[in-house]
């Protein structure tokens, strides 16, 4: 099951990042930030082919350093939210501070398209093994196909 970045917890990564480091706070356009945080829940739903972890979290920081939700930290703020929804789902993002900057840089000014982020990520990941409760599946009374919802696996690729 992936988690997801709540709205919530974007505004407070970006407070955060605001009162570490400085800057204006506010957000420019509350649509855009709600489109960022949409993108990688679409290309799960929709992703052909499906998409594994790091391009699930490439299209959350695309969308967050590409559509400048925020009047200040919208870079910090993608790179913040993108490390933590790798680590929310399983994934360590092995880069430093100094690694950093140039490659959320590039993403911010279009020189780094979504796809190449996505391979930078996968190239500089560790995989953590997830802490699982497990129990007995439960039984339902079956449902015809049709009304079955389907969901795509995530494939996590290194």
């Amino acid at each position: 099951m992936i988690v997801w970045l709540e709205k919530a917890l974007v505004l407070a990564i970006h407070d955060r990042q605001l009162a570490e480091h400085g800057g204006s706070g506010g957000v420019r356009d509350e649509t855009l930030l709600e489109s960022a945080l949409a993108r990688p829940q679409q290309l799960y739903a929709y992703g052909d082919p499906a998409p594994d972890l790091a391009d699930l979290a490439a299209s959350l920081a695309y969308g967050l350093a590409r559509n400048h939700p925020f009047v200040d930290g919208n870079k910090r703020t993608a790179a913040v939210a993108c490390e933590t929804f790798l680590e929310l789902n399983g994934a360590t993002l092995e880069a430093d501070d100094l690694e950093l900057f140039p490659v959320y840089l590039a993403l911010a000014e279009g020189r780094l398209g979504k796809k190449d982020f996505a391979a930078w990520l996968r190239a500089h990941l560790r995989l953590t093994p997830r802490g699982e409760v497990h129990e007995p599946r439960a039984r339902y009374k079956s449902r015809t196909p049709a009304a079955r919802p389907q969901r795509k696996p995530v494939r996590v690729a290194r």
